[in-house]
């Protein structure tokens, strides 16, 4: 991930949304696509983008403005032409917020935001197909927050006494349940599931998985994706799973596959191996910043897999000398790189 500079000189971050330093508000400028230093506007109505090189009239997203879960902002052109309350390139996916007048509920959101927000960062930076209907996609993309009926957190009109909420992607609609923005109950299922990882930014680089198979490759590479990852409609979905909550992942799972979980399902090995690959080109992106890392040719998916592993053997000893979990759990090997090459070669650096 890229670092920015605010005007008094201190390093901004992704997330930020004050400057620590000479305490500006900040936020990100879709003009110059930059973390930036904001100015009240000279005529009283919003921000001035305080990048040398933008200027741009900015007003701040409303979930900015009126609940400090965002950091982005809107130009002022487009929010005026709209009519409504100015939503940001993100926030506008948003169907189902969760219930704010229950306790904890808005920092929980504020976390799952700027998890979508890395996300879909993700996305714009490699240059992934996502969208509404007005932008000509489909399936268009939505999220929903929910509680399950029985959580503090719930009381929405749409979920029935009794119901629970699964994490998960559906026509293009990805549903969040809130108890994973809950530390705790996070860190608890990791281990039940026996998940080396377990995070929400890896929850939504999974469930956009699902709907990039979708939008990007049901009905167009169909051929190429069953070679790889097998036929999505030898086996029934729900038969899968039954089968796999039954006898678990394969036994030699290892040499083929990400993860276990990607064994059960070739959707699932699609989505398990996409969100790796997400991962991979995040972390690479931000080694790249740091220095930790040559300057990558992001066409040559070689070099950025070999530079990788290099980088995840040396994080892992890092994470091991203090005690924490491998940074780089997963072995890359031959059937997963293919795999992972299939999902490069749907963005801009990758031919698409």
């Amino acid at each position: 991930m890229k670092r920015y500079n605010c005007v008094c000189g201190n390093t901004l971050f992704f997330e930020n949304s004050l400057c620590v330093s000479c305490k500006r508000d900040v936020g990100w400028c879709p003009t110059c696509k930059q973390i930036t230093a904001l100015e009240p506007a000279a005529d009283g109505n919003g921000f001035t983008c305080q990048n040398k090189d933008c200027g741009a009239h900015l007003l701040k997203c409303d979930n900015y403005v009126t609940h400090n879960v965002c950091n982005r902002c809107v130009p002022v052109e487009a929010a005026e032409a709209s009519g409504a309350a100015p939503r940001c390139d993100y926030c506008r996916f948003n169907r189902t917020i969760p219930k704010l007048d229950v306790p904890t509920n808005l920092k929980r959101w504020g976390w799952l935001e700027a998890a979508k927000r890395r996300a879909l960062h993700d996305f714009d930076r490699l240059g992934l197909k996502y969208g509404m209907a007005a932008d000509g996609v489909n399936p268009p993309l939505a999220f929903e927050f929910k509680a399950d009926s029985d959580d503090p957190a719930a009381e929405y009109q749409d979920v029935s006494a009794g119901e629970k909420v699964f994490t998960g992607h559906d026509n293009g609609l990805i549903t969040i349940n809130l108890k994973e923005a809950d530390p705790v109950e996070r860190e608890r299922a990791r281990v039940d599931f026996r998940e080396a990882h377990r995070t929400l930014v890896g929850h939504f680089r999974h469930e956009l998985g699902h709907y990039v198979w979708d939008v990007s490759v049901k009905g167009e590479r169909e051929p190429a994706f069953n070679k790889l990852f097998g036929d999505a409609n030898a086996v029934p979905y729900g038969q899968a799973l039954a089968e796999y909550h039954k006898n678990g992942a394969k036994p030699d799972w290892a040499t083929a596959y990400v993860s276990a979980y990607a064994t059960m399902h070739p959707w699932e090995d699609w989505a398990e191996t996409f969100a790796h690959y997400l991962s991979m080109m995040a972390t690479m992106d931000t080694a790249v910043e740091g220095k930790l890392v040559p300057p990558l040719d992001l066409s040559d998916f070689g070099q950025i897999t070999r530079e990788y592993a290099r980088l995840g053997l040396a994080l892992n000893e890092l994470n091991r000398g203090i005690g924490l979990v491998d940074f780089l759990p997963e072995v890359i090997v031959g059937p997963v790189c293919e795999k992972m090459a299939f999902v490069h070669g749907l963005t801009r650096f990758g031919g698409a």
